[in-house]
C-alpha cells in the first residue's frame, strides 16, 4: 500500500498545478504547503485529506524520473485524466486501455509530468 511519494520538480508550484489540474477526475488537490529553502514543498491528497504525494524543490542536479500511479475511481475517471493532460501538452506515454499483462481488469494511461517523470492513472476495477 502507498502511503506516499516525493517528487523533486523544478518549480514545485507549477507541479501542484500540473496534478491538481490533470488528475482533478481522481480527486487530487492540494492539502498543504510550506516554504523550505529553494521554494515550497506541497503535500497534495485525495478525498481523504491526506497528503499521499508531495512535490518539492530539487536537491541536487542528479535528479532522475520515477514511476508514479494512482488510483482511479472508474476508467471514465482515467479516460478523463487523459483528456486533461492532452489539454496540458503532457507527453503520453500510453493512451487509456486495458493491459492484461498486469491484470484482466487493469486500465490505465500513462504520461510524462511537467519534470520527466512517467505517472499513471490506473483502474483496478470490472466495470465496462
Amino acid at each position: 500500500m502507498l502511503d506516499h511519494v516525493a517528487l523533486q520538480c523544478a518549480d514545485p508550484a507549477r507541479a501542484a498545478g500540473f496534478y491538481t489540474t490533470v488528475f482533478a477526475a481522481i480527486g487530487v488537490r492540494e492539502a498543504m504547503r510550506y516554504e523550505r529553502d529553494g521554494g515550497p514543498v506541497i503535500g497534495l491528497s485525495g478525498a481523504d485529506g491526506f497528503p499521499h504525494l508531495w512535490v518539492g524543490p530539487l536537491d541536487d542536479t542528479g535528479h532522475r524520473p520515477i514511476h508514479l500511479a494512482l488510483t482511479a475511481p472508474s476508467r471514465e475517471a482515467v479516460d478523463d485524466v487523459f483528456t486533461a493532460a492532452r489539454a496540458v501538452g503532457a507527453t503520453i506515454l500510453h493512451e487509456p486501455r486495458v493491459w492484461p499483462e498486469y491484470h484482466a481488469s487493469y486500465y490505465g494511461v500513462f504520461l510524462r509530468d511537467l519534470d520527466g517523470n512517467n505517472v499513471e492513472a490506473v483502474h483496478h476495477g470490472f466495470d465496462g
